[in-house]
């Protein structure tokens, strides 16, 4: 169901921009008036009806979707870090103390200690 609503989310969400996007502004007829072209699909005020249904409808959408989702994020069951290292404390609790074991000291290596370098003799000519 979430994912399903979250699929006409988005997809109301671009269908929503480009409808806006294709509205012509206020100002588009007054260009028009004096000689230049308005620059629609539809003409200086063609479609203006049908683009004004089609954006309140898909506003009324989104805003639908979006208080669903925002009340199933609020139902979905929440546990924190602090929750499971309670749990985790609670199990540790339960279980009896173990035999206290000192760590030993390292084995010495058996590796050869290195030698000194040798002085070498200089080279004659």
């Amino acid at each position: 169901m979430i994912i399903f609503v979250t699929i006409v989310h988005v997809f109301v969400s671009i269908g929503l921009i480009l409808v806006v996007l294709l509205q012509t502004g206020k100002g588009a007829d007054m260009g028009a008036v004096f000689g230049g072209s308005s620059s629609t699909i539809f003409g200086s005020s063609g479609a203006g009806n049908f683009l004004t249904r089609l954006t309140t409808g898909m506003a009324i959408v989104f805003m639908i979707t979006s208080l669903t989702l925002g009340y199933f994020s609020g139902k979905k069951p929440s546990a924190s870090v602090f929750d499971r290292g309670k749990v985790e404390a609670e199990q540790r609790a339960g279980q009896q103390p173990g035999p206290v074991t000192t760590p030993q000291a390292p084995a010495p290596s058996a590796a050869p200690k290195p030698q000194p370098p040798q002085p070498q003799k200089p080279a004659t000519p």
